[in-house]
């Protein structure tokens, strides 16, 4: 049985709905450091994983990624970034805290960064193995699972000489709780801004000694294509799954069409793998990554 893990945020839904087997969810950093303890065969991890370590094999074509604004991976923020004396990190993504730092880098800024241990999540969330005759129901069950992880308390920094770095389904939920107190500089806009070109936040990557690694990477492409075709299906099914009421996150219909259809992209073609390349030269300038370039071994 192959071992597969995936994100527990709702931007990788179109990328893991309808696998036809069990999924360990978690968050970026669990799940890097399982497949890099062989406790994993598969998995959606953060892009940096592989940039830092890049024995794995990238499933060709497909990532979660944006080009402009993300929504979902924002420094939350009052006043002027260059009055911010401190930001509050997510611990759960090596990529966009990376990310972060070669922005503020780049901006010659300098607030002390923290890593804030209220953002990991306590409990993971799962799937169990499904046969044809109940592929739909567990595909709904795919939308819940992904939500389901509690992420910690959410104590309010102090503004503005303060900052807070959020990523996914938190990301989300923050924005909708205090739009109207706090700015959002949106990473994947910055990035955007800086470069031109699009960001990859996740990437399926395969570890070296799995056998059937090009069957895997074709049924993952194909999944994903046909999530994305039938969209709206997807989206219906995450509004009627519900989420955690404990999070009290709105996903409604409109709000994840434009997040998926606007805040998001599911491709890993030229352009993304340019962005990553550049995000690598960028880790290396800024003393994040070892002064050399990984090389792109895909399926």
């Amino acid at each position: 049985m192959l071992r597969v893990g995936c994100v527990k945020y709702f931007n990788a839904l179109p990328v893991i709905r309808g696998w036809p087997g069990e999924v360990d969810f978690d968050h970026p950093s669990a799940l890097c450091q399982r497949l890099a303890n062989n406790d994993l065969d598969v998995a959606l991890v953060s892009s940096f994983e592989f940039l830092r370590n890049p024995i794995y094999r990238i499933v060709d074509g497909v990532s979660i990624a944006s080009e402009g604004p993300v929504y979902s991976v924002v420094l939350a923020h009052c006043g002027e970034l260059s009055d911010i004396h401190e930001i509050e990190l997510d611990p759960a993504s090596q990529t966009s805290v990376n990310l972060l730092r070669c922005l503020l880098a780049e901006r010659e800024l300098t607030p002390r960064l923290i890593r804030n241990i209220d953002f990991q999540s306590v409990r993971p969330a799962g799937l169990q193995p499904a046969d044809s005759s109940a592929m739909h129901s567990q595909r709904s069950r795919t939308a819940e699972n992904i939500s389901a992880g509690r992420t910690g308390r959410m104590p309010m920094f102090q503004a503005p000489a303060s900052a807070r770095l959020l990523i996914g389904d938190q990301a989300i939920q923050f924005r909708q709780q205090h739009a109207d107190e706090f700015q959002f500089w949106d990473l994947g806009e910055q990035w955007r801004k800086l470069t031109g070109l699009p960001f990859v936040y996740a990437l399926w990557l395969i570890r070296p000694e799995v056998a059937d690694a090009k069957s895997v990477a074709q049924d993952l492409r194909v999944l994903r294509d046909e999530n994305l075709t039938n969209l709206d299906d997807l989206i219906g099914e995450a509004v009627a799954g519900g989420v955690d009421p404990g999070r009290r996150v709105e996903l409604d219909r409109k709000f994840l069409t434009v997040y998926y259809r606007k805040h998001l992209r599911f491709s890993f073609g030229e352009r993304e793998k340019e962005g990553l390349q550049t995000f690598a030269r960028l880790c290396v300038k800024h003393a994040l990554l070892p002064t050399h370039e990984p090389v792109f071994s895909v399926m």
